[in-house]
């Protein structure tokens, strides 16, 4: 049976849904449906903490800040003879489809490294650089979610070096990570994130070995008698071979209602076909399957991530 246009299309939406679930970029990003050009995301104060009743209710207002992200279009688009169609070329056109769908998931993640790997120059929300030294909001006091970590003061059976850390290095530098996230007080002076269960590290593709080692473990720790067991927390490694780091990682907080980044759709992912009976199937023998969608990403919260630089 000759394969059509319509089972390519619906190859392609099938196989988007699988690979999209096994993506990191779900884990720290939130995603907003867009119905303009762009849209204006107003971030405001926490809800107010639980006080005493004394001398009736104290109504507590917003503090604003806002961040702007303007959609894009983006386009790919791929070209099938109709001699393979006609011969039943499935496994060779699944191939291809299955890359088209990867491809628009890994664009994702493409955007979102592109943020990441600009935190340190790219302001946030609040004005200040995502990763910076010196965020500051209402009574939250000054906080730092870029931070180093010296790993020669690091018990470890085998020192590495600022650019391949030991696995007892890196845990340390993940360690350092999580307890920075988990420090962080909002606008009113009250813990953020002390609900915070999983993490997602991030390393570039050098580190892959070490990190996978260093969270591979069900116990984080040095190599000495004093061993930290960390129930009820779970760590989730992103190797992520677009980033150029050499001397550094990044833990995200990946269980909170709101994330480090934001993901922006106008109009998800469309597959739009010139095929079966089309002006270009008569002139030049062949079909074009083509997706395009209006999206952009931007920074959310800054309180939900932390650059560790090994020194």
């Amino acid at each position: 049976m000759k394969i059509t246009s319509r089972a390519i299309i619906g190859r392609f939406y099938n196989r988007l849904e699988i690979m999209t679930t096994a993506s990191w970029v779900g884990n720290i990003s939130m995603y907003f449906e867009s119905d303009q050009e762009s849209e204006t995301y107003a971030w405001l104060g926490m809800a107010p903490a639980m006080r005493e009743w004394v001398g009736g209710r104290h109504a507590k207002g917003f503090r604003e800040n806002g961040v702007t992200i303007l959609n894009k279009k983006f386009e790919a688009t791929l070209e099938v003879p109709v001699d393979w169609m006609r011969r039943d070329k499935t496994g060779q056109i699944q191939v291809r489809i299955d890359e088209m769908a990867g491809r628009t998931v890994t664009h994702w993640q493409k955007l979102l490294s592109t943020l990441i790997a600009n935190a340190e120059s790219a302001v946030g929300y609040d004005g200040q650089y995502f990763f910076d030294t010196d965020h500051s909001e209402g009574d939250s006091g000054t906080q730092s979610n870029s931070i180093t970590v010296d790993i020669s003061e690091v018990p470890a059976t085998l020192h590495g070096t600022t650019t391949m850390p030991s696995t007892q290095e890196i845990r340390a530098m993940v360690m350092a990570g999580v307890t920075q996230i988990l420090g962080f007080k909002d606008d009113q002076g009250e813990p953020m994130s002390e609900m915070a269960r999983s993490f997602l590290v991030m390393v570039p593709l050098t580190w892959f070995t070490a990190a996978a080692a260093a969270l591979g473990s069900p116990v984080i720790g040095g190599d000495t008698n004093t061993i930290l067991t960390l129930d009820g927390y779970t760590f989730e490694l992103a190797i992520n071979p677009r980033l150029t780091w050499t001397d550094k990682l990044a833990v995200f907080r990946a269980d909170g209602a709101t994330k480090p980044f934001i993901r922006q759709e106008e109009e998800g992912v469309k597959v739009s076909a010139v095929a079966e009976g089309s002006e270009l199937e008569f002139n030049e023998d062949v079909h074009r399957y083509g997706v395009k969608a209006l999206r952009n990403v931007g920074y959310g919260y800054w309180q939900h991530a932390c650059l560790v630089k090994a020194v």
